[in-house]
């Protein structure tokens, strides 16, 4: 199957190593551990990605003062993988979420997310489930815009995936055949500069999504979520941290307008969009990413 594994550079500041919480063993990424225990900015990654998508972040957060942590998400990786569509309701995931920030003692807690992480962290600000001190979202919109997308034709031709994902063991197969080939196409088909994702990084991806079970996973997140409308269960939508959205306008899968109307949501709102960048927008355009970050931080 190929090496599913992440070793990160030995140079990066970034080491493994195993986390329980919420009944979960997490897989889970760290830099900045000599920055002490208050500050805590937790990564979270997308599908179908891995904590390792965040590679470039960590780094320059640690740097900034911050402990970092990016785990795997339940189901990815080496995480616990839970069988059952339930297990992957965003009240599970933002359980998940709630117990590593409980486990981190912070006093001070960033979420990064991306994607699906990105889901799960609108969720949980809005839902205030523990105090966030920043809210940082790359490529997702807010619930409640994207459900008013979800309305025209422009998006829905786009989500068209989302569908297909409900469907029994068929997604599975299509996403593991030939040794994860469509793993790797959505990586590289997406992507504006193409040589941000070398065959090993999609190799590892690949493998990493056909491990026993691991597919199922992945998709049940679209299952659990999408089928009662969970993610877009709100409310008033309101976040009231500090919230920088970074988006990268070449997304193919989520229209420029999904980015429309956030501020009305947010009390405190920063949009960068990226030109001639994908949806991978941290994994494709990092430096760029990591300037804005940093700036954001630092204001």
């Amino acid at each position: 199957m190929g090496q599913w594994t992440w070793q990160p550079a030995a140079d990066s500041g970034i080491t493994l190593r195993r986390l329980t919480a919420n009944g979960i063993d997490f897989e889970l990424a760290e830099a900045g551990v000599d920055n002490g225990r208050d500050r805590l900015a937790l990564c979270l990654h997308g599908f179908p990605e891995l904590n390792l998508s965040w590679r470039y972040q960590m780094p320059m957060l640690a740097a900034q003062g911050w402990r970092v942590w990016a785990p795997n998400l339940r189901g990815y990786g080496t995480t616990t993988r839970p069988t059952g569509i339930a297990a992957y309701h965003l009240d599970r995931l933002c359980e998940d979420v709630a117990a590593l920030i409980d486990a981190s003692g912070a006093r001070e807690v960033m979420l990064v997310a991306h994607d699906w992480g990105a889901i799960i962290a609108w969720t949980f600000a809005i839902r205030r489930i523990r105090p966030l001190s920043r809210l940082v979202i790359m490529n997702v919109p807010h619930p409640l815009v994207f459900q008013r997308e979800l309305k025209h034709w422009r998006q829905i031709r786009r989500s068209w995936y989302v569908y297909f994902f409900q469907l029994p063991w068929l997604p599975e197969r299509g996403l593991t055949r030939r040794g994860g080939a469509a793993i790797r196409r959505v990586f590289r088909d997406m992507a504006i500069d193409k040589s941000r994702f070398p065959r090993e990084l999609l190799n590892l991806y690949a493998a990493a999504s056909c491990q026993p079970g691991a597919a199922t996973a992945m998709v049940n997140y679209y299952r659990a979520n999408f089928r009662d409308g969970a993610y877009f269960k709100a409310g008033d939508g309101r976040v009231d941290v500090p919230t920088l959205m970074i988006w990268g306008e070449e997304d193919t899968a989520l229209n420029i307008r999904c980015t429309e109307g956030t501020d009305a949501y947010c009390a405190d709102f920063r949009l960068e969009r990226l030109p001639q960048v994908s949806h991978w927008v941290q994994q494709e355009a990092p430096e760029r990413v990591n300037e804005i970050v940093a700036a954001w931080l630092s204001r």
